[in-house]
């Protein structure tokens, strides 16, 4: 049945038709609805339990779209547009009032009203002013602070109207607005909707409640998906006369309503988090826990680079060890006694040279008074000991004098000082090495150990002429080592002395250990575990981001009534998808965070156990930490966010 109107309707369907899947089959709920409403009308759409009244307010409202059939909103086709312009049209002319009120629990009574100007982009001064004159205006003054939960049913429901008014409500459409209200809310729920009609408000009211339906100018009956009645209405009962406040201006656009947008999306996320807050920190422990490791395990490979790097400056900052044979080994270096004091005294000469010291050596037992025990004698040169970048801490060094008259000197290590037990100071006390006596004239401070050396080995240092002459009996050396001037690349020198030397001995008799090559391939072995043990925590991370997936579908799931409300007052998908991306983003940020803090504690922790090793945490890889937690966020919490985006706002009603 077709009514005749005689100004152009505000709202018109055609030949509207709904179905819905059910089973194998369909079921029609609406059937061939043909419809006309003008502006001003205050109408009564009455039916029974599922003769399809709701169903055809939801399409009225652009909550649903209908199967079939044209309908058209102020001369515009609804089903030629676009989900974010059927939000527009809900957001600029149509104001919802339902039956079980739909507020936001996690806000007040003024922050639910103003939640459609703010997506209609309506400046926070403007859009709180008029929230809270709303609220008065409907007699909630002294309750805008209060959440839903602090409210009767008639307060919800005028919080509910407040809010079906912010962006103006051109259409009112309330769905059996006064179904879970006592009789007197009842009244002043329609003295309302009366009020608003009397001022050009379009009132749709969908009820079972004939009495309700009385009030109206117009009453439409539905039949088992037909309209089978459209008649004139009683219109009685009083009309709430007060005026309604000014509509404010709106529709700001560019950065401003982006950065209001953006802050209520982050109200909420923060609101929704501290809500489950149990089940945020425990999505964000696998964050914690991958962020943490990463930053830890850089730290450590670091510490370790470092740590390596102290060692080969204990054997000597870029040196070369010449040594006779060819390579480690070589059973037959030993028989090799080609290296000379004249092959030390020609390298010295060479312009990458630093200094020179030639080196022999034997074990021996150490005797001093009843103590003995086994040591290394090691001969060298007078430059020994700035080759090795060792230091004297009490006595003095033997120099070329020493070295020229086979003194039987001796510069002793730490280690000796403690295994000895000296009565008082060392210095001038006489030793036995084997059977030959040497004088101490020098204590070395305690330094690193060095590779192929232990922190137990007592080191005992004495001229390599008198441990040739007075120990070994021979005049050849067992090596040479090189200091290689700074500015000197290592390599270079490597192939100097190769040169030279195979030029004196007639062929390549010896090897060199360059220590410089030893720290690169030692710190190239050390980066490659950092990265082999930061993969394994990446994969830490990966989990993590998987449970925030996780969690974040099951938020929307819970909150899906929450997202048809925002929905129904004009969100668009970007505005949803938006709220559940920042949602996740937070919490890996937060997680992130924590996870660093968690990593620069467990430094603190393990410097109280640790004395020669320690943490070394860089700058970039806590900011590439911070940056991936982000990346986080953004990639596994894109899914839900999506999903929520994507939910039908009536689909979404219907659910709680």
């Amino acid at each position: 049945m077709k009514t005749q109107v005689r100004t152009p309707p505000v709202l018109k369907v055609e030949k509207l038709r709904r179905d819905f899947p059910a089973g194998e089959g369909t079921i029609t709920v609406l059937k061939d609805i043909d419809l006309e409403i003008g502006p001003g009308e205050m109408v009564a759409i009455v039916g029974q339990s599922g003769s399809g009244k709701s169903t055809l307010m939801n399409i009225l409202g652009c909550l649903d779209r209908p199967t079939a059939g044209l309908y058209t909103v102020g001369g515009r086709a609804t089903g030629e547009l676009e989900p974010d312009e059927l939000a527009e049209l809900r957001r600029e002319h149509f104001g919802f009032i339902f039956q079980r009120y739909h507020l936001l629990g996690d806000l007040t009574g003024l922050g639910n009203v103003e939640v459609p100007a703010i997506y209609a982009g309506v400046p926070p001064e403007a859009r709180k002013d008029r929230a809270r004159a709303l609220l008065t205006r409907l007699g909630l003054a002294e309750r805008t602070r209060h959440r839903p939960g602090q409210l009767s049913g008639g307060q919800q429901q005028r919080v509910s109207i407040a809010r079906a008014l912010m962006n103006g409500g051109e259409i009112v459409l309330a769905d059996e607005p006064t179904g879970a209200l006592d009789s007197k809310s009842g009244e002043e729920v329609m003295r309302i909707l009366k009020g608003l009609h009397a001022e050009g408000h379009t009132v749709i009211i969908v009820t079972h409640d004939k009495a309700v339906a009385e009030h109206c100018q117009r009453v439409i009956e539905i039949k088992d998906g037909e309209i089978i009645a459209d008649r004139p209405g009683a219109g009685q009962g009083e009309a709430d006369t007060e005026p309604l406040p000014p509509q404010v201006a709106r529709g700001r656009s560019g950065m401003a309503a982006f950065a209001d947008s953006f802050g209520e999306a982050f109200r909420m996320a923060i609101l929704a988090m501290n809500a489950h807050r149990m089940r945020t920190f425990l999505t964000m422990l696998g964050i914690i826990i991958g962020i943490a490791s990463v930053v830890c395990v850089v730290a450590l490979g670091a510490g370790s680079r470092q740590k390596v790097l102290e060692q080969i400056a204990s054997i000597g900052t870029n040196t070369l060890e010449i040594m006779p044979g060819s390579g480690f080994g070589d059973r037959r270096s030993g028989a090799i006694r080609t290296l000379v004091v004249t092959d030390a005294h020609a390298l010295e000469r060479q312009p990458y040279v630093d200094s020179v010291t030639p080196t022999v050596r034997t074990s021996v037992t150490v005797k001093y008074g009843a103590v003995a025990n086994t040591g290394q004698v090691q001969g060298v040169g007078g430059q020994y000991f700035r080759v090795k970048g060792l230091e004297i801490a009490e006595g003095k060094l033997f120099g070329s004098a020493e070295i020229d008259a086979s003194a039987q000197d001796v510069v002793i290590d730490q280690n000796t000082v403690k295994t000895m037990k000296f009565r008082g100071s060392p210095i001038g006390e006489v030793i036995l090495l084997g059977s030959t006596p040497a004088r101490i004239i020098g204590v070395l401070k305690e330094q690193t150990a060095s590779f192929g050396g232990g922190n137990d080995s007592m080191n005992i240092y004495m001229p390599y002429t008198a441990v040739n002459t007075r120990m070994l009996g021979t005049t050849t050396l067992r090596s040479i080592t090189v200091r290689v001037k700074d500015d000197t690349e290592s390599a270079v020198a490597e192939n100097g002395v190769t040169a030279l030397l195979t030029q004196r001995h007639g062929t390549k008799d010896f090897f060199i250990i360059n220590t410089d090559q030893i720290r690169q391939t030692i710190t190239a072995t050390t980066q490659t575990l950092t990265v082999l043990i930061s993969a394994i925590a990446v994969i830490s991370l990966i989990v993590g981001g998987i449970g925030v997936m996780n969690i974040m579908l099951v938020s929307v799931t819970e909150r899906t009534s929450e997202i048809g409300v925002r929905m129904a007052v004009g969100a668009r998908r970007a505005d949803i998808m938006q709220q559940f991306l920042i949602e996740a983003v937070l919490v890996c940020l937060i997680g992130g965070v924590l996870g660093i803090a968690a990593a620069l504690l467990f430094g603190v922790i393990f410097a109280q156990f640790s004395t020669d090793f320690r943490l070394v945490y860089s700058t970039s890889s806590i900011i590439a930490a911070f940056a991936c937690s982000t990346l986080i966020g953004v990639i596994f919490g894109f899914l839900p966010a999506r999903s929520a985006a994507r939910l039908d706002p009536v689909a979404a009603l219907s659910r709680d």
